[in-house]
């Protein structure tokens, strides 16, 4: 497949405005064909200007239209699966299987929402009909149904770069909501995020739909980014990534003189917490499980397990014998990027001034950007007092956090801040510290998992993948999963309006045969 370096937008290929760039193999340290275009402020605007202009008409698409084109995307993606994996490849340094199973959950992601579009549920459609004779005086006709917030920007990251990137599940939420997408592609793989937003913009024009549903613009630094979420024609922003850069773009976002939701995923170091029964019975097995799923992505996934709590006693030696091993014989293979490369080493240097003791280290790094994956260690009291000790690193590691007896266990989970997941390995004995522990995880995640680990994650309807500040700028809502499109809506009411004037959702009849609520009451199709 031949890839051109030019921008996507709406219809049109544009050229570069503000240079060129080409991607960078991790794996050799060597630049990779072609060169991509940069675009500036005026690329946002043409962009913005088209993703506004093509709004109503989309919108307001028919629910069937709109899911055959989500499906339409799908089958594109599934066209594309090998020359899109082996893209990402080069640009990532990750295994093309893995990357080729990436792009068939993205392509089944759009799948799934097409589904959630035909069944009409994510409209929340409501009626509370008139009351003529009420007193002491009449009710009006009032009818709600959700719609979409408006032109949408979505930044792509960089860790997933195809499922978290140009056709990934908020492209797909957003567009399944009715919105408009502008997708800010990640430098790191230029050429994996041509290859999906060809296959998104095929699908607008197999379907006839407006050119300006979506578009892909890139530039070198963060003014295009901050043009984007400045750009008055933007009405909300999703953002995976670090916590400085997620809320930069928040607080941006926030002195527009029209400020606008931004919906980030941001840090969580995913706290797996061993409860005494269980560590007796099977450290070891935990041990050598939570590692394996550490090392996943070379340590580079949001949902990585970083931190595991444990109380001394039995058991324990078992388990720390069984991570020592694991990360011992793990070989060292290539970051993501120069940065996150060095901001991996930075957080490991920062860790052991902290009072963390490296206690085993995986073979020797081979290329200048290979990550060398490490345990560490640390004493519950130094843990409770050292507060950088509980920050994301981001790459091949884990922190080993030895505590005395189940108070001190829950004394660290109190001190953690928000995160996307937790989880809890335990024995019908354990259930009594469960109960307790329960409720201090219940405040700081949005998902829980026993006897097993956050990473990998179903995408369902009800999936979540979000959790209180800094795991997200927004804990009321998830960025995976079927109500993700729930970021992207909002509620209108139509009070007093004659039948042939509501949208067809709302009318008597209910002739699309929709889920709806009659004065409370749930009726219609499921």
């Amino acid at each position: 497949m031949k890839l051109t370096g030019a921008l996507i937008i709406g219809a049109n290929d544009v050229p570069a405005t503000e240079g060129t760039m080409k991607a960078l193999n991790p794996a050799t340290h060597q630049l990779i064909e072609p060169a991509f275009a940069l675009g500036g402020a005026d690329q946002v605007d043409q962009a913005a200007t088209l993703a506004d202009e093509a709004f109503d008409s989309y919108s307001h698409t028919s629910l069937a239209r709109r899911a055959t084109f989500l499906d339409s995307i799908a089958d594109n993606l599934d066209d594309v699966r090998q020359a899109l994996a082996a893209r990402a490849a080069l640009e990532t340094g990750l295994p093309a299987a893995q990357l080729e199973g990436e792009a068939a959950k993205a392509a089944a992601q759009f799948r799934q929402f097409a589904e959630v579009v035909r069944r009409g549920r994510f409209l929340q459609l409501a009626i509370d009909p008139a009351q003529p004779d009420r007193q002491p005086r009449p009710r009006m006709d009032h009818r709600l149904q959700k719609i979409a917030i408006g032109p949408v920007a979505v930044f792509g990251a960089s860790n997933f770069p195809i499922s978290y990137s140009v056709a990934g599940g908020d492209t797909a939420s957003a567009l399944a909501a009715g919105a408009t997408v502008i997708v800010k592609a990640h430098n790191a793989h230029p050429g994996t995020s041509k290859i999906q937003a060809r296959a998104i913009r095929k699908a607008v024009q197999d379907n006839g739909l407006p050119e300006g549903v979506f578009s892909m613009i890139r530039g070198g630094g963060n003014a295009i980014g901050e043009a984007l979420v400045d750009h008055p024609l933007i009405k909300a922003v999703t953002f995976t990534g670090s916590e400085q850069g997620g809320m930069a773009l928040y607080r941006r976002a926030q002195q527009r003189p029209e400020p606008i939701p931004v919906f980030t995923e941001m840090t969580s170091v995913n706290p797996t917490f061993i409860l005494p029964e269980a560590l007796a019975e099977r450290g070891g097995q935990i041990g050598d499980g939570f590692v394996e799923r550490m090392l996943v992505n070379v340590g580079q996934a949001c949902l990585k397990p970083a931190l595991l709590i444990a109380i001394e006693g039995a058991g324990f030696d078992a388990l720390r014998t069984a991570m020592v091993k694991r990360v011992s014989e793990a070989a060292a293979r290539p970051m993501l990027t120069p940065g996150i490369h060095a901001a991996y080493l930075d957080g490991l240097t920062a860790m052991e001034n902290a009072g963390a003791s490296r206690v085993a280290e995986g073979y020797a790094v081979n290329a200048l950007l290979d990550g060398q994956s490490a345990l560490l260690e640390v004493d519950g009291a130094i843990f409770l007092r050292e507060t950088a000790l509980a920050e994301e690193v981001f790459g091949p590691c884990a922190l080993l956090v030895k505590v005395r007896d189940a108070d001190e266990m829950l004394a660290v989970a109190r001190s953690l801040r928000g995160q996307l997941s937790a989880a809890m390995h335990l024995e019908h004995s354990d259930l009594q510290l469960a109960r307790r522990l329960l409720p201090v995880l219940e405040r700081r995640t949005g998902r829980i998992v026993v006897n097993a680990f956050a990473h990998p994650q179903e995408v369902t309807f009800a999936t979540v993948h979000g959790g209180p500040f800094p795991a997200s700028s927004d804990s009321r809502f998830t960025s995976v999963g079927m109500t993700s499109i729930e970021r992207f809506l909002r509620p209108v009411c139509y009070q007093g309006f004659p039948d042939a004037l509501l949208p067809e959702a709302l009318r008597e009849g209910n002739l699309l045969q929709l889920p709806r609520s009659m004065e409370g009451a749930f009726v219609g199709a499921s």
